[in-house]
C-alpha cells in the first residue's frame, strides 16, 4: 500500500513557482538573472495599511478570529462590492480566506463531487486544472487563441456544456494573457449560462484594477443579476495593494456556498492572520488614489515591452487590456537552431534558451494550457524589463 496519497498523482507542483526559484537559485549561485517569471508586483505596501497593521499588534489584535473572517473584513468586502461593482453582499455571504488561491481551492472542495466537470478556459492561471483535479473533478479545457485575443468564445462555451458541468472559471483580467472580457463579451457568455441553470460561475477578479486604455471593469454577476445566486465573485488583496505576502484572499457568493466554505477552513487552515485582516481592513477602506499612478506605471511598462518584444526576430506579442502579463507567441523561434547546435522544438525549449543563453527567467506557454507562447510578467522595473527584453531580441537575432 503507498504512503502518499494516489490523488496527489493527478497534480504537479506550480510551473511558475518553479521558474521563480529556479532564477533566483541562478542569481545565488553568481549568475546575471532577470526574473519575467513572479506574479507580484514591485511595489512596496502601502505605509497606511502597514501602519494599520502594527496598530492591530500594538492593540493585541494577534488572537484567533472567527475562521472565515472578522468582521470588520467582511464589511469592509461587503461595503467594496457595492461601491467598486454594484453588488449586494451581506456580512454572511462573504467568505476571507489565506490568498485568492485558498478561496477558489475551498470553494472547489466545498461543491465538487468525483465526476464533476469544471470549464476551464486556456490560457488559464497553472492552478485551475490541479485544484480541480485534487478534489476529484474534471478540468474540461478549451482553448481560446490569440485570433480570439485568448478569449472564450459563447459557441464554444455552449459546445462543452454537460450535465456534469459544475463550474465555469472565468479570470478577468487574465493570468497569464493580461486578456480582459468587456461587459459586452461577459454578456455574451452570461447569456450563454442562463440557459443551463445546473452552471455556477467562478468569477476570479484578482486583477480588477489593472486595466489600462479606459477599459471598464465589470464583473460576470454585475453584468447579469440572474447569475447572481449561482456566482461566486473572488478577489484579494495581493495585486492591486501589493500584498501578495500578507495572504488575504475573498469571495462573495450565496449564503449555502460560503457557509460550506466556512466549515472546511473550520478543519483546515481556521482563521486567515488577523494582523493581515486588519491590513486588509485598510486597504479596502482606505485611500485608493495610489492604484491610478501604479497603474500608469504598469501601463508604461505593458507599451515598453510589446514594443520591444515585437521587434524581436520569431515573436509576436498582443497588447492586453489589463494584469501584469503579455502572452507573446513564439512560434517563429520553433525549429530555429541555437548557437550550441541545440533546435528549439517547443516552448519549453523556448525559455530554456532564453534562460540559459541570456540570464531571462520567463514561463513556458505549455504551463497555462496553450502553447507556443511563454509568458513575461512586467511587474519589475522599466530598467529590468528594457535589458531583458534587449536581452530576449539578442537571442532570437542569434538562431539559425
Amino acid at each position: 500500500m503507498a504512503f502518499i496519497a494516489d490523488s496527489l498523482s493527478r497534480v504537479k507542483p506550480s510551473p511558475t513557482i518553479a521558474v521563480t526559484t529556479k532564477a533566483a537559485e541562478l542569481k545565488a549561485a553568481g549568475r546575471d538573472v532577470i526574473g519575467l517569471g513572479a506574479g507580484e508586483p514591485d511595489f512596496d505596501t502601502p505605509d497606511n495599511i502597514k501602519a494599520a497593521a502594527i496598530k492591530a499588534i500594538n492593540e493585541g489584535k494577534t488572537k484567533y478570529t472567527a475562521p472565515d473572517g472578522t468582521p470588520e473584513l467582511k464589511q469592509a468586502v461587503a461595503a467594496k462590492f457595492k461601491r467598486e461593482n454594484g453588488l449586494d453582499y451581506a456580512p454572511n455571504q462573504v467568505t476571507i480566506n489565506n490568498g485568492g488561491k485558498h478561496t477558489l481551492f475551498n470553494a472547489l472542495m466545498a461543491t465538487i463531487n468525483p465526476g464533476d466537470e469544471v470549464i476551464i478556459p486556456a490560457p488559464y492561471w497553472v492552478s485551475y486544472p490541479d485544484m480541480t483535479l485534487l478534489v476529484g473533478g474534471k478540468p474540461v479545457i478549451v482553448e481560446c487563441t490569440q485570433e480570439n485575443n485568448f478569449k472564450l468564445q459563447p459557441a464554444d462555451l455552449e459546445a462543452v456544456i454537460t450535465p456534469k458541468t459544475k463550474w465555469v472559471i472565468l479570470n478577468s483580467p487574465s493570468n497569464p494573457t493580461g486578456a480582459a472580457y468587456s461587459r459586452d463579451e461577459l454578456k455574451a457568455l452570461t447569456d450563454v449560462l442562463l440557459k443551463h441553470p445546473h452552471v455556477w460561475v467562478m468569477s476570479d477578479d484578482m486583477y480588477e484594477h489593472l486595466v489600462y486604455d479606459g477599459f471598464e471593469f465589470t464583473t460576470p454577476a454585475q453584468v447579469e443579476p440572474k447569475l447572481y445566486h449561482r456566482t461566486l465573485t473572488v478577489n484579494g488583496v495581493s495585486k492591486a495593494y501589493a500584498m501578495t505576502g500578507w495572504r488575504i484572499g475573498y469571495a462573495a457568493g450565496p449564503v449555502e456556498l460560503i457557509k460550506a466554505i466556512g466549515k472546511i477552513q473550520s478543519q483546515t487552515t481556521s482563521n486567515p492572520c488577523s494582523i493581515s485582516m486588519a491590513a486588509a481592513v485598510e486597504a479596502l477602506n482606505g485611500p485608493q488614489d495610489f492604484l491610478k499612478t501604479r497603474g500608469e506605471a504598469f501601463k508604461t511598462r505593458r507599451d515598453l515591452v510589446v514594443r520591444m518584444l515585437n521587434d524581436a526576430e520569431g515573436i509576436e506579442c498582443a497588447t492586453p487590456e489589463g494584469a501584469f502579463y503579455v502572452y507573446p507567441s513564439c512560434a517563429g523561434m520553433i525549429g530555429k537552431t541555437t548557437p550550441d547546435g541545440k533546435v528549439l522544438n517547443n516552448d519549453e525549449d523556448v525559455v530554456s534558451y532564453l534562460l540559459e543563453a541570456e540570464g531571462v527567467a520567463a514561463v513556458h506557454g505549455e504551463a497555462f494550457g496553450l502553447s507556443p507562447h511563454f509568458r513575461v510578467s512586467y511587474a519589475t522595473s522599466e530598467e529590468a524589463l528594457t535589458e531583458a527584453c534587449t536581452r530576449i531580441q539578442r537571442a532570437c537575432a542569434a538562431l539559425k
